[in-house]
């Protein structure tokens, strides 16, 4: 037996969104560039495919940019909504996905921009009043805030976020991939600059992703090339990928509450099992559902010699997930995310993550490989 909780990394693709992706690879070949036929056929199916995706996040098809996938929608907005708005400060969190982190990084390397991360508790929420004393005080500036912590799974309050910076006139923009799909998303009541989504986090195709530009904010290419996408992102468009990413959406957003009850009674079944079966084990990160990510369960282990051995022996023992540890002082190695959050770097820690796939057989079954492996070693 094998067992599958890694979906926060990518998920497995839906059986209906690989068959009306085939259809298209079979029989749709034409370069939607061109002018014939066979061409018109696929440009209709992509603006089909935008305008879906438009209609379910309540948004107008004009705000929506196909692109490679979450990375580069991240590295569009930043740099783009910078440099086109002439903006030379940004406010983060120590939190954010390297796609954000990074690219603020560098451009504050590069002496484009000052950049300021806002302080976070131990469960990963950020200083929402720091916030506001910065946007207040400060140049007018470009705020990136991931909705929910790909780690640790706590969510940030973008509404309030959303209100602050229109209150000061910055843009806002906000790394959704961990939510889209899992979460409703209302872009005519949300005042967001740039939201960025990729499609294999809710059981979509990798390598295909959007960027949401409100239509109110303009910003300049950032890979150029050609006309596509109303002359805004150059490159042949990847069709089947569009297509699979809409149809993945559209099936997210049609079975959205049962898959969330399905999930967070699965996250909420580990918890308790992991309580009673390891002594010592605790959870990073919020465990309010209303606060968290349903789908991500970050759980800390006792210390113990087998350090990073632990995810090592979960994979041997037929269990796929993620893990890490605090860095230690000195060390570039370990996560970013539970450094900042003052996580115990003796502590190894697993994030499981969950889709609508897993069973309660999967819980049993890991937890009950964990309390081997655990037990074994103290």
């Amino acid at each position: 037996m094998r067992v599958y909780l890694d979906n926060a990394a990518t998920t497995a693709i839906d059986e209906a969104v690989l068959q009306e992706m085939m259809v298209v690879m079979r029989e749709e070949y034409g370069n939607p560039s061109s002018i014939h036929a066979d061409g018109r056929k696929v440009r209709t199916l992509i603006e089909k495919a935008r305008k879906k995706i438009a209609s379910l996040l309540n948004a107008s098809p004009a705000e929506i940019f196909f692109t490679s996938g979450g990375t580069e929608a991240d590295n569009t907005a930043i740099r783009r909504g910078i440099l086109d708005h002439k903006l030379t400060y940004a406010i983060s969190s120590p939190l954010e996905h390297h796609a954000v982190l990074h690219t603020l990084q560098e451009m504050e390397r590069e002496g484009q921009i000052r950049l300021d991360l806002l302080s976070v508790d131990g469960k990963g929420n950020v200083d929402i009043h720091q916030l506001e004393d910065l946007l207040k005080n400060g140049p007018r500036a470009l705020v990136s805030l991931m909705h929910a912590n790909n780690e640790l799974g706590t969510k940030t309050p973008i509404d309030s976020v959303a209100a602050l910076c229109t209150d000061y006139q910055a843009l806002f923009h906000s790394d959704t991939v961990q939510t889209m799909g899992h979460f409703v998303h209302d872009l005519r009541n949300l005042n967001v600059s740039f939201l960025a989504g990729a499609a294999h986090k809710f059981h979509g195709p990798k390598g295909i992703g959007f960027l949401y530009i409100n239509s109110a904010v303009k910003i300049k290419p950032f890979i150029y090339g050609g006309a596509q996408e109303r002359n805004m992102r150059g490159g042949t468009e990847n069709v089947y990928g569009i297509v699979g990413l809409a149809k993945a959406l559209e099936l997210a957003y049609t079975h959205m509450d049962e898959h969330r009850q399905h999930i967070q009674g699965l996250k909420d079944y580990m918890q308790q099992q992991l309580l009673s079966a390891i002594p010592d084990v605790r959870f990073n990160g919020e465990t309010d559902p209303e606060k968290s990510l349903y789908t991500v369960l970050n759980v800390s282990f006792p210390a113990a010699d087998m350090g990073d051995m632990l995810l090592f022996n979960l994979d041997i023992a037929g269990v796929s997930a993620s893990g890490g540890s605090a860095c230690s002082s000195g060390s570039n190695v370990g996560s970013h995310v539970l450094t900042a959050i003052g996580a115990d770097p003796n502590r190894p820690s697993i994030r499981f993550s969950f889709s609508k796939f897993n069973t309660k057989e999967d819980i049993d079954f890991v937890v009950e490989k964990l309390k081997e492996i655990c037990l074994e070693k103290v």
